[in-house]
């Protein structure tokens, strides 16, 4: 006998319910929802809960079905995820088929975009330390092992373990420690930790063959790649360390590959040209003029030597190409690195077309945000979360062969 919960789905919509509202209201754990959202069974007090708070009987929420009556449903996995900031990894595993059991974010205006775009999230505006240090299972409602997949960028704080045999405990105080707490406890038959492509150099290699060292003395193996965003269908050069561990005993039983390039690399115009106008700052007056003088795919170089040393001051004796001072972009080309700050002396970005830098929106559509996710907080507040952000593209991308690998069990 195989289930279906479609019913009870489709019932919630035409209510103008979603199912963060009905746990609340019916008193059911995280866990039953994520066994429902799996088609699996739950209890009958549960499903008589449910009827009585929809005013409805059980045959309109759930269908029961030979197993030979209907086709296989497609397997359904819950995701936990760790510094979710605005939700750009979690829009790609979302894309992908992943249901969030609960997103934990400090930012409260971070938190606020998640909340305002799905209000059906589990959104924990809280120090990650406060709640890694909790009993997990009981907080998530889950069993070991149960979850499926953990995922998040720790922020990776400067340190140096050279020389010495460093195991969880001597990790407090780092962001990945807590991270790594979340595997000790959890133990979800895959992560996903992503992070900057420094980390792999910082000093010579040692801080991250730590982290790599302590999570697989959790109990996993490790697979990693450096990906550019800009081969995933994002209109962006921006390089990420992509780590994913698969706990040890399921190792042998699945495979995992990281996503092959696309054919084609979006470029500005690909993005720029019909973008929903939004709220930006401006340069001052005087900068305006100098950036007028730039012409698109220039810099610094391309303008008068007077008006540029007058401009870059004691940047001008800098050795180097400074590339990035007074930068101005092309429709023809894909944007630098999104940065959380809309301009920076030595990193600028102006818009191909006008002088002025990106607005909040069009450093959203350069991350792959969809212009229906709107974002909190101040204007500032907004460029930094987009400039935070995984791009959801390239998150798709990555979750989409996670899936392929937990679809193997």
């Amino acid at each position: 006998m195989s289930l279906s919960y479609n019913k009870l789905w489709k019932l919630l919509i035409d209510k103008n319910l979603n199912k963060t509202e009905l746990k609340e209201k019916v008193g059911i754990s995280f866990n039953v929802l994520a066994r429902m959202g799996k088609n699996e069974p739950v209890s009958l007090e549960s499903l008589e809960k449910i009827c009585i708070f929809l005013k409805c009987n059980i045959g309109e929420v759930v269908d029961f079905s030979s197993k030979d009556s209907i086709e296989k449903s497609p397997k359904q996995f819950n995701s936990i995820e760790l510094f979710a900031g605005a939700g750009g990894l979690a829009l790609g595993l979302e894309k992908a088929g992943f249901n969030s059991l609960g997103l934990i974010e400090i930012d409260k205006d971070a938190s606020e975009t998640l909340r305002k775009n799905r209000p059906q999230w589990r959104v924990i505006n809280d120090d990650i330390a406060n709640i890694s240090s909790q009993d997990l299972l009981s907080y998530f409602s889950l069993k070991k092992g149960e979850l499926d997949l953990l995922s998040g960028g720790a922020p990776c704080q400067s340190f140096s373990y050279a020389g010495k045999r460093l195991g969880l405990e001597d990790a407090r105080g780092t962001l990945f420690y807590h991270y790594a707490k979340f595997l000790e406890q959890l133990q979800p038959k895959m992560f996903l930790f992503e992070n900057v492509r420094g980390l792999l150099t910082h000093d010579h290699g040692k801080t991250y063959k730590t982290i790599t060292d302590i999570f697989q003395s959790t109990g996993y193996t490790i697979f990693k790649q450096v990906l550019n965003a800009w081969d995933y269908g994002v209109a962006q050069k921006r390089e990420r360390l992509i780590t994913i561990g698969i706990r040890n005993d399921l190792a042998e039983k699945i495979s995992f590959s990281f996503p092959n390039p696309h054919d084609y690399k979006p470029v500005l115009r690909d993005v720029l040209t019909d973008c929903p106008t939004s709220e930006g700052t401006q340069y001052s007056a005087r900068k305006k003029e100098i950036f007028e003088l730039v012409p698109p795919g220039g810099y610094w170089r391309d303008i008068p030597e007077d008006i540029a040393k007058e401009y870059m001051k004691s940047c001008w004796e800098m050795e180097g190409g400074r590339t990035g001072i007074l930068r101005r972009l092309s429709m023809d080309e894909p944007s630098l690195t999104v940065l959380t700050s809309p301009s920076q002396k030595q990193t600028d970005r102006c818009h191909p077309l006008e002088a002025r830098p990106f607005t909040v929106r069009e450093n959203a559509r350069c991350q792959s945000f969809p212009d229906e996710w709107k974002f909190s907080g101040s204007v500032l507040s907004q460029y930094k979360q987009v400039g935070n952000a995984v791009p959801v593209n390239l998150a798709y991308e990555i979750a989409v062969k996670i899936k392929e690998s937990l679809e193997q069990l």
